[in-house]
């Protein structure tokens, strides 16, 4: 069956609404934005949107099979990075 969202643009969302589907609050979206430490993001004639895929993506980052799981990726904390944490972006 082919997919019906084929050939259309991703959908964007403005920071409320991708910090819902986050599930994280609004202000935190901002700081992971200042930082460098959050998702993908896009200005368009001065407000910032997000396309649903890379919302997606950077949530997958911290996708887990157990807290022993070496291969996880690591979604940091909105805040300032350390030169160590840097390194490894």
């Amino acid at each position: 069956m082919p997919d019906p969202m084929a050939g259309l643009p991703p959908r964007l969302l403005r920071t409320p609404d991708a910090a819902r589907f986050l599930g994280i609050s609004l202000r935190t979206l901002e700081k992971h934005r200042t930082y460098g430490t959050g998702p993908i993001y896009r200005k368009i004639g001065g407000r910032v949107v997000y396309a649903v895929e890379d919302l997606q993506a950077w949530s997958a980052i911290g996708a887990r099979k157990s807290t022993r799981d070496k291969d996880a990726g690591r979604v940091f904390p909105a805040r300032r990075l350390t030169p160590a944490e840097r390194g490894g972006l």
